[in-house]
């Protein structure tokens, strides 16, 4: 068996030159864990804000917050997992860029046949974060209308057949036509790829001069001033991610301008922090999956060794689908 694997890691913030490797001796696991040997592992905007130090933390750094893999080796005090289970996980500390890795048993999913341990890594976060998004913060009823920022991206991806599968009226908003259209392949109503500064005028003119009930941006700092504008009275702005930078500071006087919306910034992490969750959102998901209503597009697969490249590829937006690294 081996004995050492190795791992990405980061010693300072910065781009994706600051990526480096290291090996380490594999441990056993301690109470309450197992060692999983990863096969497969989600890249996600989440990593280049570890890696730029966005989201600050304690150098060194490990990158990765999802992967899929076998379990390899189990410690003291678990149960339900034996070695050669499929699973795939979510941590909160980065660190699944890497062959192997020790992690809580609770944070473990199981797979069913029907999903591939690449398709888990491609899936599991972002299809987490639709469920979350639609389902248990924005909690989007059938014939509301919804603005989904960057239609064509991970989590984009999923989020327009997830809404059109709860009969919502989806306009996508994409960075070319060629991004346009692949949100109207997974069944957006409406698809814009427009400058920011125009998409306001152009989703009320979808919408009677309504606006949207809902907008999900998971852009940040280039979309706010047009998801505000977009947003119909007493809607929902959704804040969830910073893919071209932090949005600005706001006041409570410019939501009530902007007709008395609702404003949330929410983490994944909060909603999937019991047992319950975890299983009911993995649930929603694979049922999705299963029943064909999510079909996830592939998307680019680089070797765990390019993980740098990876980033580059996300961060020019020049990824459809999920980006996947493979050791």
């Amino acid at each position: 068996m081996t004995s050492t694997g190795w791992r990405v890691v980061v010693r300072e913030h910065g781009g994706p030159e600051v990526i480096d490797r290291e090996e380490f001796d594999l441990a056993a696991p301690g109470t309450g864990e197992i060692r999983l040997r990863i096969t497969a592992i989600g890249v996600n905007y989440i990593d280049t804000y570890h890696r730029s130090g966005l989201y600050p933390s304690t150098l060194p750094i490990g990158l990765g917050v999802e992967a899929a893999g076998v379990v390899e080796a189990i410690g003291a005090d678990v149960e339900g997992w034996r070695t050669g289970d499929r699973v795939a996980c979510l941590v909160e500390k980065p660190g699944t860029y890497a062959t192997h890795l020790l992690v809580e048993a609770d944070r473990l999913f199981a797979l069913p046949d029907s999903i591939s341990d690449e398709l888990a890594a491609a899936i599991l976060m972002k299809g987490l974060t639709a469920w979350m998004l639609i389902e248990r913060c924005a909690k989007v009823q059938p014939g509301q209308t919804v603005l989904v920022h960057s239609a064509a991206g991970g989590v984009g991806s999923l989020l327009v057949p997830w809404l059109k599968n709860i009969d919502a009226n989806v306009i996508a908003h994409a960075g070319s036509f060629e991004k346009a259209r692949a949100a109207i392949r997974r069944g957006a109503d409406h698809a814009l790829f427009c400058p920011f500064k125009l998409l306001a005028e152009q989703v009320h003119a979808l919408t009677d001069g309504k606006g949207a009930d809902v907008v999900l941006d998971g852009v940040g700092a280039a979309s706010w001033s047009a998801s505000l504008a977009a947003i119909a009275r007493r809607g929902m702005l959704v804040s969830y991610g910073n893919a071209s930078g932090p949005a600005p500071a706001v006041t409570p006087l410019e939501l009530l301008k902007a007709g008395s919306i609702f404003l949330t910034r929410p983490t994944m992490y909060h909603y999937i922090d019991t047992a319950e969750s975890r299983a009911e959102g993995a649930r929603r998901l694979f049922e999705l999956v299963a029943a064909g209503a999510l079909k996830l597009e592939a998307g680019r697969s680089f070797p765990l060794a390019e993980a740098a490249d990876a980033h580059r590829a996300l961060e020019s937006r020049r990824t459809m689908g999920s980006t996947i690294l493979t050791p």
